[in-house]
């Protein structure tokens, strides 16, 4: 007789990592023995009370194992755990982030260096006050008692943990994490995801910040404070390996790799993209912002150029300055750029759809689902994950479109570029609503 699952393994971690089993859509696992040692290992026996569940999560990792009897039902039989596949997909994102997201009215805005709508860089003194501020320029919520909502951020992070908790497809990041407070925070929120962190590096020193403003129509202005910050770096051949740089093994056996340029990991990025053509693993890039493309034009025309990209996206504003200087530089005449290096290239127009184009295929897809737009920030990435699930369903390129402006438009619901439960259900009704299968998740 079947009366439940039971599992025995071990699990090695850092000492300032704390175990994590379980997360909102795995909540059904107990811990019925554990016992430790100096050497930080772990050995843990987890039940659980269904029969008929087979995974779990530990750490972000999610695995494996096979329903077993028991004899009498007390004493626990020897159990098989099977090999963790690695993430169907992956995302590179150099620098755990922590967003704090604001309603704030205009004057903040005038008030900052930068330009309004933008992202900006700027010192850790800065963003402190940049956050003392906002106190005193705050539009009430009623969603949120807080003025400021902080949750892990950064455009992959986004991505990634869409596609885990709205689409259930295995994700995992890639990178380094700070020993703080925001890295604590990061960690906690990407497991609750579901998001496999086996790849994420603790190390000593502070976690990425970002203050994302966002206005009363809904448009957000970002400052991130990526300064001191930990970073996963990659070796030369002038110095030696060290534990915490890219290695191949981090993205050997997933489908896609998710990357956003940027200028100052660009060494890791392209390393990144290497390993992934050796390994035959897809790579997607997003254009980031239209600063980081204006001011970093040429790294960025040598990367698309290069054929190794085989998904970009890019928004309105990030089109115009890639072809800056051009005689035509509109939405369409990026694309088609685009798509001449680009597998499949995406350009997004906000309220107005997107144009995607593969090969000689070129759609024009409006928006669905319209309404009032609460925060702007994430759309672009909640479109990117909705876009990469159709990918890995085999999707039209249309059906990717489509998939994607309603995942965009799920984020754009609340505050913040993480989408809420009752967000997810509305996203849900309108993939029904256009004709749209339903994520495996919801069956």
């Amino acid at each position: 007789m079947i009366t439940g699952v039971e599992i025995e393994l071990v699990l090695r971690f850092s000492e300032r990592k704390k175990l994590s089993i379980g997360n909102r859509r795995h909540p059904s696992w107990e811990i019925q023995k554990g016992v430790g040692n100096r050497e930080k290992e772990l050995q843990l026996v987890l039940k659980s009370k269904r029969s008929s569940r087979n995974k779990f999560l530990v750490m972000g990792v999610e695995v494996l194992t096979s329903s077993l009897s028991q004899d009498d039902g007390l004493t626990p039989t020897p159990t098989t755990t099977l090999l963790l596949p690695p993430p169907v997909i992956l995302g590179l994102q150099p620098s755990a982030l922590v967003d704090h997201v604001a309603r704030v009215d205009w004057s903040l805005l005038r008030a900052i260096p930068g330009e309004r709508g933008g992202s900006q860089m700027v010192g850790i003194g800065e963003l402190e006050h940049i956050l003392s501020e906002v106190k005193t320029h705050i539009f009430p919520s009623l969603e949120d008692s807080s003025p400021v909502r902080t949750m892990a951020g950064g455009s992959v992070a986004n991505t990634i943990r869409g596609l885990s908790v709205g689409f259930g497809i295995t994700s995992g990041i890639i990178g380094a994490c700070g020993d703080d407070e925001q890295g604590s925070l990061f960690v906690s929120n990407m497991i609750s995801s579901g998001v496999n962190l086996s790849r994420l590096r603790m190390m000593k020193g502070p976690t990425a910040q970002c203050v994302c403003l966002v206005d009363d129509v809904g448009n957000r202005t970002m400052r991130p404070c990526l300064s001191h910050a930990v970073r996963l770096q990659t070796f030369s051949s002038l110095s030696l390996f060290q534990p915490n740089d890219l290695k191949r093994e981090d993205i050997r056996g997933s489908k896609w790799l998710v990357l956003r340029y940027a200028f100052h990991n660009l060494e890791v990025t392209r390393r990144a993209i290497k390993i992934a053509k050796e390994e035959g693993v897809s790579v997607s890039v997003d254009l980031a912002s239209f600063e980081m493309v204006r001011n970093f034009r040429g790294p960025l025309l040598e990367l698309l150029e290069s054929g190794d990209v085989d998904l970009c996206f890019a928004n309105e504003d990030e089109a115009k300055e890639l072809l800056s200087g051009e005689p035509n530089d509109d939405p369409e005449a990026a694309l088609t750029y685009l798509g001449k290096h680009c597998h499949t290239a995406v350009v997004t127009l906000g309220p107005n759809g997107c144009l995607a184009k593969h090969g000689k295929e070129v759609v024009r897809v409006l928006a669905m689902g319209k309404g009032p737009v609460t925060d702007a920030t994430g759309a672009g990435d909640l479109f990117a994950g909705g876009f990469l699930y159709g990918m890995v369903k085999g999707l039209s390129l249309e059906d990717c479109c489509r998939v994607g402006s309603c995942s965009g438009g799920a984020v754009i619901r609340s505050l913040g570029g993480e989408v809420r439960p009752k967000s997810w259900q509305w996203m849900y009704k309108e993939m029904q609503i256009n004709g749209l299968s339903l994520p495996d998740i919801c069956k």
